[in-house]
């Protein structure tokens, strides 16, 4: 700033300097700063004030009020993949859909002929399972679980057992598989009419809940035709134990009847019943035990809770495509046996 001021007394000296051509290597290169850097400690904002609290408060509330103990495959599968993506170790299976089955067999039979309708056409079928070398369908599904659901399947059991012990996990799938024993036989008495057994049932808590979850289920069923019935198919060697087969809103229907402790809206949610219900529809048919042939499936998932069951209707188009999935599993099942 002095040297300005000496600079400014001398005319002449000022305006001299700045005409000097900066290319000239006699006059050094000079950098001149005439404004102060002012530092002051801002306050550093917080993220979480600008968030929309009421837009999130169902988030916020689902996270904190999750019980461990609730889990399920379901939801570890759910969980990872959100958090982390689908682990490296197992890529996700290459979709049924871009297959095609080697040795197809049509869904519906066209050489089932269907007699007239006689006397005993009321009585629900009730075929015993007979013990034979074929495969049945849960097997063959459970032999042939992607590498995705083998994974998610031991994790779950490897914390539940964490959780609960050896034996207190035996017993939780103990009752597990006692508590739909249950709940099928009490669907069979209700189709049936056995109404001491129904009152009987009702009065069990461990169903009861369940029973009410399919009420408004129960009021579109109606023409029975079979109940926990074994079925085969001929052609493909495979057999299976069907729940039920009856007209679900006019159109006869292969039901199946889940349980869950987890809410599942969607078909997507129940993972391999849709194929379970194909193949059971295609043994049906090809069966020639039964006198008629199915073309649509329902698969009814009923809570503990007695919130109203998810029933997922399969028409027949859905049906078919359900079932080339389905021989898809097979033909795996059949190359590695």
């Amino acid at each position: 700033m002095q040297f300005l001021q000496i600079l400014s007394r001398k005319p002449g000296k000022l305006e001299m300097l700045f005409q000097i051509p900066f290319c000239q290597k006699q006059f050094p290169y000079t950098c001149l700063a005439t404004s102060a850097c002012i530092y002051s400690k801002k306050k550093k904002a917080n993220g979480y004030e600008q968030v929309d609290q009421e837009k999130y408060k169902n988030l916020v509330y689902s996270v904190t009020s999750y019980k461990s103990s609730a889990q399920t495959p379901e939801t570890l599968f759910e969980e990872d993949n959100l958090l982390y993506g689908p682990p490296d170790k197992h890529r996700p299976p290459v979709k049924a859909g871009t297959k095609t089955p080697k040795n197809w067999v049509p869904l519906i039979n066209p050489d089932k002929r269907i007699p007239p309708l006689n006397s005993d056409s009321n009585l629900p079928r009730k075929i015993a399972l007979q013990k034979t070398k074929m495969p049945s369908v849960t097997h063959i599904l459970q032999q042939t679980l992607s590498p995705q659901q083998v994974f998610y399947l031991e994790r779950w059991k490897e914390k539940m057992i964490a959780e609960l012990g050896k034996d207190g996990f035996a017993k939780y799938t103990k009752n597990l598989f006692l508590q739909g024993e249950l709940f099928h036989s009490a669907l069979e008495s209700i189709f049936l009419s056995e109404e001491m057994a129904i009152k009987e049932k009702s009065k069990d808590g461990v169903i009861s809940g369940y029973l009410s979850s399919v009420e408004h289920v129960l009021e579109d069923i109606s023409e029975v035709k079979a109940l926990e019935s074994a079925v085969h198919h001929e052609t493909l060697q495979y057999l299976g134990l069907v729940d039920c087969v009856a007209k679900y809103r006019g159109q006869l229907c292969v039901i199946d009847w889940k349980t869950s402790e987890k809410p599942k809206p969607f078909l997507k949610n129940t993972y391999d019943n849709p194929l379970q219900v194909a193949a059971y529809i295609g043994a049906i048919n090809h069966d020639a035990n039964y006198d008629f042939q199915v073309r649509c499936g329902l698969i009814v998932v009923a809570y503990k809770n007695g919130s109203p069951a998810h029933s997922h209707f399969m028409d027949p188009d859905l049906c078919l495509q359900y079932w080339n999935k389905w021989l898809l599993r097979l033909e795996e099942y059949m190359d590695r046996n």
